[in-house]
């Protein structure tokens, strides 16, 4: 039998150390193929390339540690993986990973990572998905403590599927292999970012913008990934894209919308 293809992707580019340990952990478990931004491209949330060229090719970023296929894309993560199963694979993938996010996705976050939104764009396509990410968003983060729960989480999910519809969301705390408890699956936290743009006038006169913010955790459950990380343990949220809030459909359904 032909081992499972693997596609790995991300939103921080493929030079980025976070992939290169996927890529290293993945190729333990199968054939690898990477497909991942030329740039980075963090909080792009699930935008595609429709008004300017698509551009990619095929790279060497590693020789010695026997590199895998690897193409470097000019778009979007969502982009990266859309052209992957359209025109690069030979083959359709078994499993599609993302990551290693240098940050955490964990909360409202999922809703503008790009980590998330490729594995997402993977889901939407029947493949199996997982977006992973370490909550440690320094370039020279140390990802070797998580290495042994990503290969588990991916075996495990090549080995068991994953639900039609879900893509996992896996979140990792920024700790020592020592201070890993373990693997909890969770819901997701509420929270917010309670966000402010910090005006500054550049030396031509012009006014420009940053945008600056708070994490606002609105969620005291003991059941959540944020309480998971907090605790030391890697958080595990399966998520959902089907956007619909079936319990509101009742309700909404007693509105007066039918009279003309």
């Amino acid at each position: 039998m032909s081992k499972p293809l693997i596609l790995v992707t991300n939103d921080d580019g493929i030079t980025a150390p976070g992939l290169r340990t996927l890529v290293r952990c993945m190729k333990e478990l199968g054939e690898v193929v990477v497909v991942a931004p030329d740039s980075p491209q963090s909080g792009m949330g699930h935008a595609i390339t429709l008004d300017n060229t698509l551009y990619s090719k095929r790279v060497v970023i590693d020789p010695e540690a026997g590199a895998p296929k690897e193409y470097s894309c000019s778009g979007t993560p969502a982009d990266c993986v859309k052209l992957a199963l359209q025109e690069l694979l030979d083959r359709r993938p078994d499993i599609c990973v993302s990551g290693i996010n240098h940050g955490s996705n964990a909360s409202i976050n999922v809703i503008y990572s790009g980590t998330m939104s490729a594995a997402i764009e993977a889901g939407i396509e029947g493949i199996p998905a997982i977006g992973f990410s370490l909550c440690d968003y320094s370039w020279e983060a140390d990802f070797t403590p998580a290495e042994d729960a990503v290969k588990k989480i991916v075996a495990q999910a090549l080995e068991n599927g994953i639900p039609k519809g879900v893509v996992l969301n896996v979140n990792i705390p920024k700790t020592d292999k020592a201070g890993l408890k373990g693997i909890k699956v969770c819901r997701q936290a509420r929270a917010n970012w309670k966000e402010k743009f910090d005006k500054r006038t550049n030396p031509s006169g012009k006014d420009y913008y940053w945008l600056t913010g708070e994490f606002q955790l609105l969620d005291k459950g003991e059941d959540t990934d944020e309480w998971a990380l907090s605790q030391g343990y890697i958080s595990l949220v399966p998520t959902q894209f089907d956007l619909t809030a079936h319990f509101a459909i009742q309700d909404i359904n007693t509105w007066n919308l039918h009279e003309h």
